[in-house]
């Protein structure tokens, strides 16, 4: 069985970067995290078990199968084989501490109150570049038929004997719909008797995924113009669901060769799996995506890097987990690059150690501006986030000079092989554990 680093292993862990080397070759691209995060929730509500193949090797798989465990699941993980078995007397409650290190622990907590009709979960973890609210969970909870208790430490949801019902909720924000209140609702619905609503749903792919998985196994999704209908049933089947390629990955390994002037293949992908305006801003800054014959997608450099104007947005909009990457890219850009986040008030704990390395790049509000191409030089970073420190990692690749970059359990918690990946195609990287 594969097990990952320890918490307290990866938090001391220095990768020491060598940069100045253009990075090409073939590589393969892992299953999605933020995909089988959701569909290990989803895996709950089966009352047969379910494999999901392609699972990531990653430090939030093995938090998820602790989690799926301590409820009363049978869980395995090995060789990307995510098995689960519930059993029909689920303990309703999230660990306190292992629930306060993902940020799907609202979406587990929606599974578990789906099966049992209560839960106690303690407030989400994960990333925390900004504050990001579970209010549009909470209500799908409510929607349902909860009473939802929050305290100091935790949340308490109870729909007594009676279990969830069928109900309408609309999961909208400020900053556009909630992928993961999505999830939640359409967790809480498929085991409701009769039809739920879901207003204003995200329609990013993990929500897409998810509902295939929910439809694959009795409980039928489809989408129109009021919103996402879920049809509930009390029995959900089991049986094998694939994980699709990650595309956040996908777009690092293109933005880290790009930005040192090197290509890539890219297996387990296709250019279908990049949001559009993914593809319309690299194609902007000189990259174009191709599909091969042999499988996978090849980049290619069209001259140097060019500036460009984006922002982040909604499916198919550009991805807010890869403006970090790309502001990094971009620092070797020519020109002044603009960068909006439309998804999150604000994202910008990247920018800080971006400027350590020599960047011309300033945040305000919303708003980053990245000026290049600029000559960054080695040095020493740390970053509290899984893509801001990736974003240091591309800028160590083109840095002159070697570079130590703290953070590493913030990598390990999405990426299984990136560093391996980036040795593959070129890159001086070494791994220190239990750096000072």
């Amino acid at each position: 069985m594969t097990t990952a680093p320890t918490h307290d292993a990866m938090n001391t862990t220095l990768v020491k970067v060598t940069g100045g080397h253009p990075l090409s070759g073939r590589i393969p691209v892992q299953g999605s995290k933020n995909i089988a995060l959701h569909l290990y929730a989803a895996a709950l509500l089966a009352d047969v078990p379910v494999v999901l193949t392609g699972a990531p090797d990653i430090i939030d798989t093995g938090v998820c199968a602790q989690i799926l465990r301590r409820t009363g699941a049978q869980v395995t993980y090995d060789d990307g084989r995510f098995m689960v078995s519930s059993p029909s007397d689920i303990c309703p409650v999230i660990h306190p501490e292992l629930g306060h290190r993902v940020r799907t622990t609202v979406v587990l907590a929606a599974a578990v109150l789906a099966r049992t009709g209560q839960v106690a979960f303690p407030y989400p973890g994960g990333d925390a570049f900004c504050p990001r609210l579970i209010d549009r969970h909470l209500a799908a909870m409510e929607a349902a038929g909860a009473e939802v208790i929050a305290g100091d430490t935790g949340i308490r949801a109870l729909c007594g004997a009676r279990g969830v019902r069928a109900f309408t909720v609309d999961v909208n924000t400020p900053y556009g719909p909630s992928l993961g209140a999505t999830v939640s609702a359409m967790l809480l619905a498929a085991r409701a008797r009769g039809t739920s609503l879901i207003t204003h749903p995200s329609i990013e792919p993990e929500v897409t995924e998810t509902a295939r998985f929910l439809a694959d196994r009795g409980a039928p999704v489809h989408f129109d113009q009021e919103g996402l209908h879920v049809n509930g049933s009390d029995w959900i089947a089991g049986g094998t669901f694939a994980v699709a390629g990650d595309r956040i990955e996908a777009a690092t390994m293109v933005m880290a060769t790009a930005a040192t002037g090197g290509t890539v293949h890219l297996d387990n992908i296709t250019t279908t799996d990049f949001p559009e305006d993914l593809t319309r801003a690299l194609s902007k800054a000189g990259i174009t995506l191709n599909d091969t014959p042999s499988g996978g997608v090849r980049t290619q450099l069209h001259g140097p890097l060019r500036a460009i104007e984006a922002a982040t947005g909604p499916h198919p909009g550009l991805p807010t987990d890869t403006a970090p990457q790309l502001a990094a890219m971009l620092t070797q850009a020519d020109g002044t690059s603009l960068i909006g986040e439309r998804v999150y008030p604000r994202r910008d704990t990247h920018v800080q150690g971006l400027r350590a390395f020599g960047g011309d790049i300033t945040a305000t509000g919303s708003m980053i501006r990245v000026r290049g191409p600029v000559r960054l030089r080695g040095t020493q970073v740390e970053a509290a986030d899984i893509r801001a420190v990736t974003a240091l990692l591309i800028a160590a690749l083109a840095a002159d000079g070697t570079s130590t970059i703290r953070g590493m359990f913030h990598l390990r918690r999405g990426y299984g092989h990136l560093l391996t990946n980036l040795a593959t195609l070129g890159a001086e990287i070494t791994t220190i554990p239990g750096g000072p």
